[in-house]
This record gives C-alpha cells, structure tokens and sequence, in this order.
C-alpha cells in the first residue's frame, strides 16, 4: 500500500457525539463496551394506531442548545459539535472560523413541522383562526440545521447538506474530506443527525419493520430495526494544519468508497452487489489490502433483508483469512436513519483509539457464522490500524468510510 492517498491527509482532530447512550464520547464508549441498550418507549409524541415499540430516544440535552426556536435536531448537532470543537483544541479560536460545514440527515426538522401542522389542522377543526406564520415549518429542510450550526460557530466555509437516506452523514463526512484532501479547505465540520418524529415511526410501523423486542442484527431471529436519534460530529483538517497548531490526530480518514445499486427505490441489491462495490472501492482508493483491515462497523440494521445482503457483501470481499470482526453498534444505539453514519464514524474511532471491537447486542443465533466474523457477547480486545464503516441507504445507495490509526509521516 502507499502511504496516503493523493493529495493532503485528512486527519480527525475531534470527535462528538449524543444519542441515548448518553452525551459525550465517554459516556457512549461506556455503555458500548458494557453491551447497554439504549432502548425505551415513545415519550416525544402520542402514537395512535401503531404499535408500541420501542425507541432509543435521546433523554437530555444541554440547556446551552434549547434555545427557543431551536429544533430537536440542531440541539443534538450543537451538542456533538461542542463537544468534537473543544477536543480539537478549536474552541473559542480564530482558525475555526476558515472552517466548513457538512451534514447528513434525513429528517431534519421534521418533528416541529409535524407539531406546528398538527396544532394548525386542529385549530382548523375548532373553528379558530389559524396564525398565518410558517414558524417551525420554516426549520424543516436539512440545509437550516446546517444554517444553525454554521452561524453558532460563526463558519465562514462552505455549507453542505447531504439527504440520502441511511448514508447521509457518511456522505457528508466523505464531501468534507474530499474538500481538505483537494486542498480547498484546512479544516471541516462534518457528521449529522437526526430526531425522532411520528413520520419514520410510523411509516416503519406500517411496514412492519420495527422490532418489539428491540433490534437484534445479524441474528437468525432478527424482526426488525429499532429507531434511533441523536449525532455525531468530526473535525476534519489537513495533518499539516494540525500539527502546525500542535494537535496529534486522533486518527486518519483515509478514503471513501461510494456507490449505488440502482436496483430498487428502496431495497439493497440482495446480494450486496452495491455494498461490497462500495467496501472494495474504498480499499482500492487508498491501497489498503482486504487482509489489513481489522473490524468493520456494519450498518447492521436488524432487518431481514439488508443483514442478508450486507453479510454476503462482507464475505465476498473478505474471502480469505484474516477476515475483518464485525460488529453493528446498531443494537444499542438504534438506527439513527441519516444521522447513523456520524455517530457511527465516531464510534469507529473510538474503537482505535480504546483497542477494543464492540459486540453486537442481542446476537444469540448468528445466520452468517462461518462466512463473517461476527463480535458476539463482549467487546474484543484488538490493535486497529484499519477500520470501515459503512452506511448504506434506502435505493442502494452506499457510503463506506476507511479510517486508519493516526500515523506521522515517515
């Protein structure tokens, strides 16, 4: 393999992240590595005509974030991005003012409009005049959290939003990286998030693709995904511009493999042709032999169909020994729709950084024993130079990122 990619390394400088395993990378390393779910019931809205099934909701946030006009989701972006800032040595400094942003979610603000369409439709049906303000409405689009975050740090870089389903935030991260690597930016924000509301919950409802047990990916038995909210955030510079500030990065995001099956408006290809196009083409990118890489964070969603395809994604493309440990950190944190690859990410990091391979929650019977290396049980104790995470969406469409352990130049 070469040394890098071409052009200027991308080093992770901090990391941030909440969902309902806690606030702060501490607090959700934790409870990863004790195997605690973050699983319990709907309390941000009713839930009439659906079964109750269980949610990892997010249970505080910081007063600092709830400011009045504030949505649900800027609050959990504002809480990352405070968090990966202050790591990264950034905050309250001049040089993060160069900085861009990126983000992926799915809903954005969805759980306001939902509220302030609902109090309108009422009032309606009450006969009372309805107020002529948008108000929330307004904060629905992914491009306002954007907006928000962008204007409390006080970027003057770019702004990007990403709205691609289950891969929104990994894709944000792989266009922000691709920004510093090009030389156009030092440094960028990049991760995403997003919020319960009452459309994913019930359309998963509808479709019967929720577990009332709560998920279980890669298990003989699984029912479905569990839903999630929450996110996770990056800071992203060139190595140079780190190091010329005096910070060690935490680790290198190497290359992204990106690709989509165009086979479905919604399903994977079921046999994985798009995610395992997808895992090669982030190896091939950055010269990374398949045998080197030492866990993946798969995007293990618990559903039938996509942990069928994904497990024959992943052994087609490490079919010899070694193969990678795989783990879906799904099973505790839920699946944060768009928002799942930033907390994802961070957890892949995190991984590196603490020598230890999650487990996967609730993985009792595994159906890909034999062809996958599945963490069951406990976390494993490992020395991570290369790691992968991958998201992959509704419609086939694929993100996968490759980090390596932070590394000077020779």
């Amino acid at each position: 393999m070469r040394d890098a990619p071409a052009g200027h390394r991308v080093a992770v400088t901090g990391l941030g992240v909440v969902c309902s395993l806690g606030r702060g990378t501490d607090a959700v390393w934790e409870a990863i590595v004790s195997g605690r779910r973050g699983f319990g019931a709907v309390t941000l809205f009713d839930t009439p005509g659906v079964p109750d099934v269980p949610v990892a909701g997010v249970k505080e946030v910081p007063a600092a974030t709830r400011a009045p006009g504030r949505t649900r989701i800027e609050q959990f972006l504002f809480t990352a991005t405070d968090e990966a800032v202050a790591g990264a040595g950034l905050a309250g400094g001049e040089a993060l003012r160069s900085f861009g942003v990126a983000i992926g979610t799915s809903n954005g603000g969805m759980l306001e409009a939902e509220s302030w369409y609902q109090r309108r439709l009422f009032q309606g049906i009450a006969g009372r005049k309805i107020p002529r303000s948008a108000g929330p409405a307004l904060r629905l689009p992914g491009s306002a959290a954007a907006d928000a975050l962008a204007s409390r740090f006080s970027l003057r870089g770019p702004r990007l939003t990403n709205t691609t389903a289950c891969s929104s935030s990994a894709g944000a991260i792989a266009s922000a990286a691709a920004r510093v690597r090009e030389g156009d930016m030092e440094g960028m924000i990049a991760g995403g998030g997003d919020s319960l509301c009452r459309l994913t919950y019930s359309g998963f409802g509808a479709l019967r693709l929720m577990d009332p047990a709560g998920c279980r990916p890669f298990d003989r038995g699984r029912r479905g995904l569990t839903l999630g909210e929450g996110a996770g955030m990056l800071v992203l510079e060139a190595w140079e511009h780190a190091r010329r500030r005096g910070v060690r990065p935490l680790a290198e995001l190497l290359e992204r493999g990106a690709t989509c099956d165009a086979h479905h408006m919604t399903a994977s290809h079921p046999e994985g042709r798009g995610m395992a196009s997808a895992m090669r083409e982030a190896l091939a990118r950055s010269g990374v032999g398949a045998g080197s890489v030492a866990c993946v964070n798969a995007h293990g969603t618990a559903t039938p169909v996509n942990d069928a395809a994904e497990a024959k994604a992943l052994a087609g493309v490490f079919d010899a020994a070694p193969r990678p440990a795989v783990s879906s950190t799904k099973s505790m944190h839920g699946h944060l729709l768009g928002g799942s690859g930033g907390v994802e990410a961070v957890i892949t990091v995190l991984s590196m950084l603490k020598g230890a391979i999650p487990a996967t929650a609730g993985l009792e019977d595994p159906e890909a024993a034999g062809t996958v290396d599945l963490v069951a049980g406990t976390a494993r104790p490992a020395t991570i130079r290369f790691a992968l995470s991958n998201s992959f969406g509704f419609g086939g469409g694929n993100v996968v990122l490759l980090f390596a352990s932070a590394r000077e130049p020779a």
